[in-house]
């Protein structure tokens, strides 16, 4: 079975035909640069460039960078234009992709779901925590495998800011810090505070920095959790997009 995601992203927005029987993407995705400003009907346009690439006409999920209520309305939007706040983006989407059936998602509630079905938290059990590293920081907490959704942890203080100004990958590239610097007095700062806040058995870390972990994971010392990679890297949140439209 196929379904289509996309994923809004702070920098672009990409999407391709998911096989959900393999939990992957049926065909190479496409992308294009998310709009600045990144209004509604500017990102509508966005999503609708990238399914008029593969000719689809079936359901579409789609993913947001915010708090997402009824798979539909958004309340908060952190990296796009405030004007999202309130907005249908269901029906707006739909309406762009000309009556399509469409399903939004929290960005990383996508990415954690798809992690937890296919990737890497499968078959875990407790609390578990997808954390995405990329323009900003999203999570997602499961307990027991079942998703709390909109926890949006990237909003934590950390060092009297947000935590995603100190700890995303935006973060470590805006103030050229090395691998070594931003995991050691950054990210293992962050995670330390999550893991005293919510105790997980493991962390998973998501985003596109996820296909470089080699390059920081083994300076994080001090956490008692486990802390591995997201096996479906940067593709994690169409996927989980396109499963929560299945759902649907």
């Amino acid at each position: 079975m196929q379904i289509f995601g996309v994923d809004i992203g702070g920098s672009g927005i990409k999407g391709a035909p998911v096989d959900l029987d393999k939990g992957d993407l049926a065909q190479e995705r496409h992308k294009v640069l998310t709009p600045h400003p990144a209004t509604p009907e500017a990102v509508a346009d966005g999503v609708k460039q990238v399914v008029d690439h593969f000719g689809w006409t079936g359901p579409v999920g789609v993913t947001f960078p915010g708090v997402v209520t009824d798979g539909a309305t958004i309340r908060t939007a952190a990296n796009v234009d405030d004007s999202w706040i309130d907005t249908d983006a269901r029906a707006l989407l739909g309406e762009r992709l000309g009556g399509l059936p469409v399903t939004v998602v929290n960005d990383a509630d996508a990415a954690g779901v798809a992690e937890m079905h296919f990737g890497a938290g499968r078959d875990r059990r407790g609390t578990v925590i997808l954390l995405t590293l990329g323009t900003g920081i999203g999570s997602a907490v499961f307990v027991d495998g079942v998703l709390v959704p909109n926890t949006e942890l990237g909003h934590l203080e950390l060092d009297g800011h947000d935590a995603e100004k100190r700890a995303s990958s935006k973060a470590r590239e805006d103030h050229d810090m090395t691998w070594e610097h931003w995991a050691v007095h950054r990210v293992r700062k962050y995670l330390a505070h999550v893991e005293m806040l919510f105790s997980p058995e493991l962390f998973i870390l998501g985003g596109g920095v996820s296909r470089k972990s080699h390059k920081f994971l083994p300076y994080i010392e001090g956490i008692k959790a486990e802390i591995v990679p997201a096996q479906l890297q940067n593709n994690a949140g169409i996927v989980g997009a396109a499963m929560r439209a299945a759902e649907r």
